[in-house]
């Protein structure tokens, strides 16, 4: 198993986006390639066509960071895709940690990022790992992706809600932004690990049983989670405009921090206070139900 597959369409896709004038170039006659041909790849990155074309077919293994970097500025990439360019050379060379296989661990979430996650109520927040799996939240987080946790099929991963349920759509005001957001970062991990079997299946599962995300992914289009603005249609509290920030954890689990936020007087800070009212009344009258179904001890003298 190889990443050629993936380093091929990648070039090919950033190669066929770019017009001769944006790359300075002069055209004669009609062309038949969309963007630029291979022989101007090469030309503007300083290498023969035979060695361009080596890597385009998938080759990136020994390619030394200067190739790299000539390569990138050809070819026009922007930081994130450059980021993808330099995890596929590596993921092409040696294999120098050791492959996930199917059933691995996941990475635990820690007690210490679990209480900082709890310690902040009034702000909706969860710890992600590389596969947008939600594996902690807080209350606040809980109860705005209150639709995601109930969908047992969601399995409490952004992506499967994403494309899977319809609520999804109506939840994200932006969807089809997010989505693809969502599918770069996806795309994003695989180029830096390829032996994930757990990120193979979803990627797979996803790329089945939607036609959206298959066209999306089809872009080869790359993207990083840091901070956004989110506008959501929570199906309680209405219209939200929230800050997102991801903030990576300083070891090699792959997990982040996600912590949403409203500007003070907006909105969207009071919506944030009705979602908390909303999910402490409904945490009392689950645990009230559960009280009431409990069999008293027949011994109490009641």
């Amino acid at each position: 198993m190889d990443n050629r597959d993936a380093v091929s369409a990648f070039l090919r896709s950033r190669r066929e986006r770019i017009t001769p004038e944006q790359a300075g170039l002069a055209t004669y006659g009609q062309r038949r390639v969309p963007g630029l041909r291979r022989g101007e790849v090469a030309t503007l990155a300083g290498v023969s066509v035979e060695y361009y074309t080596r890597l385009e077919r998938g080759n990136l293994k020994g390619v030394s960071d200067g190739v790299l970097d000539a390569l990138a500025h050809a070819l026009r990439l922007d930081d994130t895709e450059r980021m993808h360019l330099y995890d596929l050379a590596r993921a092409a060379g040696p294999v120098h940690e050791p492959r996930v296989r199917q059933g691995a661990p996941r990475p635990a979430v820690r007690p210490s990022v679990a209480r900082i996650v709890a310690g902040m109520p009034g702000l909706p927040a969860c710890v992600m790992n590389n596969r947008l799996d939600a594996l902690h939240a807080n209350p606040l987080g809980r109860a705005l992706y209150a639709e995601m946790f109930a969908d047992p099929t969601c399995g409490a991963n952004i992506a499967r809600f994403s494309f899977f349920n319809p609520a999804a759509r109506r939840f994200y005001v932006d969807w089809e932004r997010m989505a693809r957001f969502a599918v770069g970062a996806l795309r994003m991990e695989a180029g830096k690990r390829p032996y994930d079997r757990e990120l193979s299946n979803l990627i797979g599962e996803l790329s089945t049983r939607s036609d959206a995300f298959r066209v999306m992914w089809g872009a080869q289009d790359v993207h990083v989670f840091r901070e956004s603005t989110k506008r959501l249609d929570h199906p309680v509290v209405g219209a939200l405009e929230l800050d997102q920030e991801t903030l990576s954890l300083p070891d090699e689990s792959g997990l982040s921090l996600i912590v949403y936020s409203a500007p003070p007087g907006t909105a969207a800070e009071d919506g944030l206070k009705l979602l908390a009212n909303w999910s402490a009344t409904t945490e009392r009258d689950q645990n009230a139900r559960h009280a009431s179904a409990t069999p008293r001890d027949a011994g109490d003298g009641s």
